[in-house]
């Protein structure tokens, strides 16, 4: 908090005299500054500024000259818009190039912030410079970041074996969801959040309390029999930045996960869509909303008939659970708002997810579900026929659609 505001009033010291200061005097005045603050203060004056890092080290070489021959170093002043061209200049086919190569590998919607290569930008360069568009790595990784790629770390995601037609399904479902919002249906993204225990139990984080005076749980993590375990299911309204969380007290079955979604669409969709005739849900590739469930299949159909909507489903492809849309864009801000804090009862659960807020203007609704529903339930073929279901001819089994029956 203190860096923001130091960073902040050297933004404001230098947008009010930068006007005045020709190139060598706005280097030596940014590193006055940087010098003043001591360690980091080159990297925050720079954020604070605009100019970079290495021009700041220029300007405390040139602090440390002699007055006589710091003057003399510096008499020589470019004139405005002088200096080497950038490389998207010189080269204007580079950035097209460069596009061209890291798109065959890039991960879900071209259009998305979270955009990233499995390239390395050695590599990139390499190939780009083979191509007559010769530039360094640091280059590459500039061009990357201004194009909204981001460098990522592995992490531990993967369900299964990578399917072949991974890149393909991801393809399709976002064009699914593209045009869903330019006819102004809905379309929703599914999942059931970590079951947690009930209780007094300790939660990951910290919350501010008077020094000394903790609040006191549980050593051991047994659930409590007298007051179960949570079940949240989420549906994000990917669309419009809404979410709504149906907490169960039983089993995470997919006449749950249907019952949630029909929450969700009396309490928040229907308002929204007044004129909605399908609805798209994007759901992971496995459980109570599994491809492979007929369960999930028999309940959808018993909600498209309740809600009058055809249903749209496009599964995720194994191994990308982690790249669903609820996943970072709802569950992610509810574990931080309750991070720290004991989930004493369902309804402080309930409350806690329905208090959850964002900068971005994130609505989340939430409601305790008290229905018992049966495991293990048998979808005979009979039952299954019954279902008005077709597939989509790009892999039926992650595509289809369900259709009302009246």
């Amino acid at each position: 908090m203190v860096d923001a505001q130091v960073e902040a009033r050297i933004g404001r010291k230098f947008r009010s005299v930068v006007v005045e200061l020709d190139e060598r005097r706005r280097r030596q005045w940014a590193a006055a500054e940087a010098h003043d603050l001591g360690r980091g203060g080159i990297s925050l004056v720079a954020r604070a500024t605009g100019l970079s890092r290495p021009t700041i080290r220029v300007g405390l070489r040139e602090l440390k000259l002699p007055s006589k021959q710091r003057a003399a170093v510096g008499l020589r002043v470019r004139q405005v818009g002088g200096g080497r061209r950038p490389l998207t200049e010189t080269d204007p086919g580079l950035l097209a190039a460069l596009e061209t190569l890291v798109e065959p590998v890039t991960r879900g919607d071209p259009e998305s912030p979270l955009r990233w290569t499995c390239k390395s930008t050695t590599k990139l360069a390499k190939e780009l410079g083979r191509q007559n568009h010769p530039v360094s790595d640091r280059t590459v990784a500039m061009l990357l970041k201004q194009a909204g790629y981001s460098l990522q770390a592995n992490r531990k995601t993967r369900e299964g074996a990578s399917h072949p037609d991974r890149n393909a399904q991801f393809e399709f479902l976002n064009a699914s969801v593209r045009r869903f919002d330019k006819r102004n249906q809905p379309a929703i993204s599914v999942d059931t959040k970590k079951k947690e225990l009930v209780g007094d139990f300790k939660n990951a984080g910290q919350e501010w309390h008077p020094q000394g005076e903790p609040e006191t749980v549980r050593v051991h993590d047994f659930q409590d029999k007298s007051l179960g375990k949570a079940i949240p299911y989420g549906v994000y309204d990917i669309l419009n930045n809404q979410g709504w969380v149906s907490v169960g007290i039983d089993h995470d079955t997919a006449q749950f996960a249907a019952n949630s979604i029909r929450r969700w669409w009396r309490q928040m969709g229907q308002r929204r869509f007044p004129r909605a005739t399908e609805l798209l849900i994007t759901a992971d590739g496995g459980g109570s909303n599994g491809h492979r469930s007929r369960l999930w299949k028999v309940s959808l159909q018993q909600l498209a008939d309740a809600l009058g909507l055809k249903l749209r489903v496009c599964h995720f492809p194994p191994g990308t659970s982690k790249w669903n849309k609820i996943e970072h864009r709802l569950f992610s801000f509810i574990t931080q708002n309750w991070r720290g804090r004991p989930l004493v009862s369902h309804q402080a659960i309930v409350s806690l997810i329905a208090n959850t807020t964002t900068e971005t203007g994130l609505i989340v609704k939430a409601a305790l579900d008290t229905n018992h529903y049966e495991t293990k339930i048998k979808i005979s073929d009979e039952e299954l026929s019954r279902v008005r279901l077709k597939p989509q001819p790009f892999h039926g089994d992650w595509n289809y659609t369900i259709s009302p029956r009246h």
